[in-house]
């Protein structure tokens, strides 16, 4: 059996080029152009009718949330071109019994799921995947079991139950300032396979597919997609983006071929710039974890390590053998979202032993339970533990 691709170490660009952005209002649009598009991987979109779903992730949990679309990803093992795509490849909606009992509520069977239709290659190499769904059910996922010990200041629910539920809140893609406008009146370039979006000057998202084509079909599902709460005041008070220039000296330009490569420098030029502001993810190490495996490709979705003082994503990635990324999607973590995180990591790495914790994080333990009732997780210690607590840190 062929050995699959690595985890991700860094989201890198590999297989694409960034050029030079469109600007509208306070939202900046970096495409991503492929040279070489291959056809043996396409992704469509699978419309549902129910906006909210309740999905079985597979361990006894379930997971509820704004599920618009999903995608469905079609493959092939020996490069060959996938025989059909678009609306063939998206297929029939999700079938699942408990959609009867959970009426205005779309019931689906895992975040991944294979779709086996005879035995024809091109019909059984179907994935049905729920874009940056994927993502945000591992983040919530985190240490989200119960203590291993029974410590006296966890509440009853804690040791039975762990974090369940635990909630983060986000917003549609409708709720950001001139959103909406600037996908409706972007150009798509030519080879176009995804982009960089930066609204009020921070990395909101990276959308990458397979295939121009498939691009040219989805660009308008960004508008479905969730964002982080800080993009919406980014793009009410931190003003119009900034267009970056990059005059041509007239004096170099003699014929069409000095004036295609001035150009193209230029382009080049501003790609480059653009892929800077992105430092915050590209190119920055993070933790992966295979999902799915597709033949020559790899499903897997991955995390920045949670540093306050950084931008924080989360995401999933599709890539191939060689390390060509054909599919990502990411979504930017709030500064809240970050702290709870860290809260979570440090109790499960001192075995949610209350004093260890606090001395690790040089606070003293009231202030530790004070700052885990204050980050929502208040639920998680006996009532008569946290009120004492509030009480003498009052």
């Amino acid at each position: 059996m062929a050995k699959g691709p690595a985890l991700l170490q860094s989201l890198s660009l590999r297989g694409l080029t960034a050029t030079h952005a469109q600007v509208f209002a306070g939202v900046r649009l970096v495409p991503l152009l492929r040279s070489a598009p291959r056809d043996d991987l396409r992704i469509a979109r699978r419309r549902y009718d129910d906006p909210m779903a309740l999905v079985d992730v597979g361990d006894g949990s379930y997971y509820s949330s704004y599920v618009p679309h999903a995608l469905v990803v079609g493959w092939t093992e020996d490069g060959s071109p996938v025989a059909s795509y678009g609306a063939a490849l998206a297929g029939p909606a999700d079938r699942n019994p408990l959609a009867k009992i959970c009426r205005g509520v779309n019931v689906l069977h895992r975040m991944v799921r294979r779709e086996a239709r005879g035995e024809d290659p091109a019909e059984r190499n179907r994935l049905r995947l729920l874009p940056q769904h994927l993502a945000m059910e591992g983040f919530l996922a985190l240490h989200f079991n119960a203590p291993e010990i029974a410590w006296s200041e966890y509440s009853r629910r804690a040791i039975s139950r762990g974090l369940d539920p635990r909630t983060e809140v986000s917003l549609s893609g409708r709720a950001i300032p001139s959103l909406e406008d600037a996908l409706r009146v972007f150009e798509i370039h030519e080879g176009q396979s995804g982009l960089l979006l930066f609204v009020g000057e921070l990395l909101a998202s990276v959308f990458v597919v397979s295939h121009p084509d498939d691009y040219r079909a989805l660009h308008r599902t960004l508008i479905e997609d969730f964002y982080e709460q800080t993009l919406l005041y980014a793009a009410r008070h931190n003003g119009d983006s900034q267009a970056f220039v990059h005059p041509i000296d007239e004096a170099q330009i003699g014929s069409l071929d000095d004036l295609r490569a001035a150009l193209g420098r230029a382009r080049a030029e501003a790609g480059a710039l653009h892929v800077d502001t992105a430092a915050g993810l590209l190119g920055r190490p993070i933790a992966a974890q295979r999902v799915y495996r597709a033949g020559p490709f790899s499903l897997q979705r991955f995390m920045t390590e949670l540093d306050p003082a950084l931008d924080n994503h989360i995401g999933e990635a599709i890539v191939r053998d060689d390390g060509s990324l054909e599919y990502a999607k990411t979504y930017r973590l709030s500064a809240g979202q970050v702290r709870r995180a860290r809260l979570l990591e440090q109790l499960a790495a001192h075995g949610w032993n209350l004093d260890a914790t606090a001395a690790a994080l040089r606070i003293a333990r009231d202030q530790l339970l004070r700052r885990i009732d204050g980050e929502g997780f208040g639920y998680l210690i006996a009532e008569h533990v946290l009120k004492a607590a509030l009480k003498r840190t009052r």
